[in-house]
């Protein structure tokens, strides 16, 4: 009976887990939608999707009801920028596939594929009510690679979102990596997108390319022809004027500025461009001449003039990889003057939105994918937590290996083991 026991449960832990129909109740509900704060309100999971979502929603048939006592029930977390899943633990030995270096790999890059589900910091993201991210790798070159959506469920296919994006820095670190002036990078990048278009034809008789070898100049080219979006490192109002300018020059091509510390500059010629900005809230220290006009009320000032903007960690921070933290962030835009619905929209539906997929994610309305969480208090509190996460309609257990040593080694269990020994 004992093995046929642990047979039985080895079994349910490696089964996927199913979705179910459950309606939450009674709960503070964020809509991010036309519908905005339900109070008292419900929201009913079927299948892996919102199927209503309202007041007095009836209980379908062998429905699990959740009473959500009035606490907020809101769209999953989306860090519009990240390295989760791209590194166990930065600076160990542990594998590190954050950083690409050389010179034999670039746009090529290829986030999506490096991926790991199963590393430490998904678990501790997913408990703290963050489901989704967009990841990229860092690079020591011009273009930084195709970043990815994921899933934080931590399921083998949680890509869902292959080469997404393409990431080039055109600010001041990017001009140092192509010769110390923004005198060389904006020839280099067009230089590249010529490149891009001209292949394979250059690369067959011969020619080769300009800047990019044949591999990052294929990697690139569904880029070039404006088939995907640029995620562009800027920083300084003169950096974006350029950026803004170019892009009304190749309306093609579609761009989105990672960075932005002093945007707040030049916001209503970013909202007339409608070239969105993910911004880091507490981007306001001039550690560099690109920021010295950085500033707290950024994201307010932003808001106000109607720029479309996602909140998450800024180019190189060393929080590239802590997904979790961009509740945090939009929790001090808020201080900063930020409207709390604005700034909760900046980290749920404004990157679901930026990256195409707006209309499956970071909303909690009909037909959209069950990504809910319900909270212990207010979500953008760093002293809240989730109570129950959610992922496409999966309850997703609310525990990492930090919970588990804890649970391990707290003395209470030290105690018990303890006195069980001595028996």
């Amino acid at each position: 009976m004992r093995i046929l026991a642990a047979l039985l449960m080895s079994v349910a832990l490696a089964s996927p887990a199913v979705a179910e129909t459950v309606l939450i109740q009674n709960g503070r509900v964020v809509t991010n939608g036309a519908a905005g704060i339900i109070e008292n309100g419900d929201v009913l999971i079927v299948d892996g999707r919102i199927t209503a979502v309202g007041a007095n929603i009836a209980a379908p048939r062998g429905a699990r009801v959740i009473d959500a006592q009035g606490r907020f029930v809101t769209p999953g977390g989306f860090a519009a920028m990240s390295e989760i899943g791209l590194s166990e633990i930065s600076g160990s030995g542990a594998p590190n596939d954050a950083s690409v270096e050389g010179d034999l790999i670039s746009a090529a890059a290829d986030a999506g594929r490096a991926f790991d589900p199963s590393v430490t910091a998904i678990a501790v993201t997913r408990m703290e009510g963050v489901t989704r991210a967009a990841i990229a790798p860092s690079s020591n070159r011009l273009f930084g690679g195709r970043g990815a959506l994921v899933s934080l469920g931590g399921e083998a296919d949680s890509v869902f979102g292959e080469r997404t994006f393409m990431v080039v820095d055109l600010g001041e670190t990017g001009a140092n990596r192509v010769g110390g002036s923004r005198a060389a990078v904006w020839p280099a990048f067009e230089a590249a997108l010529r490149d891009a278009r001209e292949y394979p034809s250059r690369y067959r008789n011969g020619q080769g390319g300009a800047v990019l070898n044949e591999i990052d100049a294929q990697a690139l080219q569904p880029f070039a022809r404006g088939e995907g979006t640029f995620l562009v490192h800027v920083e300084s109002a003169a950096d974006i004027r350029r950026l803004i300018a170019f892009a009304r020059a190749n309306p093609r091509l579609k761009f989105v500025i990672h960075g932005g510390a002093e945007a707040w500059q030049v916001a209503d010629e970013l909202a007339r461009s409608r070239i969105p900005v993910i911004i880091d809230p507490l981007s306001n220290l001039p550690d560099r001449f690109e920021r010295l006009s950085a500033r707290l009320d950024n994201a307010a000032i932003l808001a106000r003039a109607g720029v479309r903007f996602a909140i998450a960690p800024g180019p190189g921070s060393v929080d590239a990889h802590q997904a979790r933290l961009v509740l945090q962030l939009a929790g001090n835009a808020v201080a900063n003057g930020l409207p709390w619905d604005v700034a909760f929209a900046a980290v749920t539906r404004a990157p679901a939105d930026i990256f195409g997929v707006g209309n499956r994610l970071g909303r909690l309305e009909r037909n959209y994918l069950a990504d809910v969480v319900i909270w212990d208090g207010d979500p953008l509190e760093v002293q809240s937590a989730p109570t129950v996460v959610f992922i496409e309609g999966v309850e997703q257990p609310l525990v990492s290996r930090q919970t588990r040593l804890r649970d391990r080694y707290h003395p209470d269990r030290l105690r018990e083991l303890s006195s069980r020994t001595a028996q």
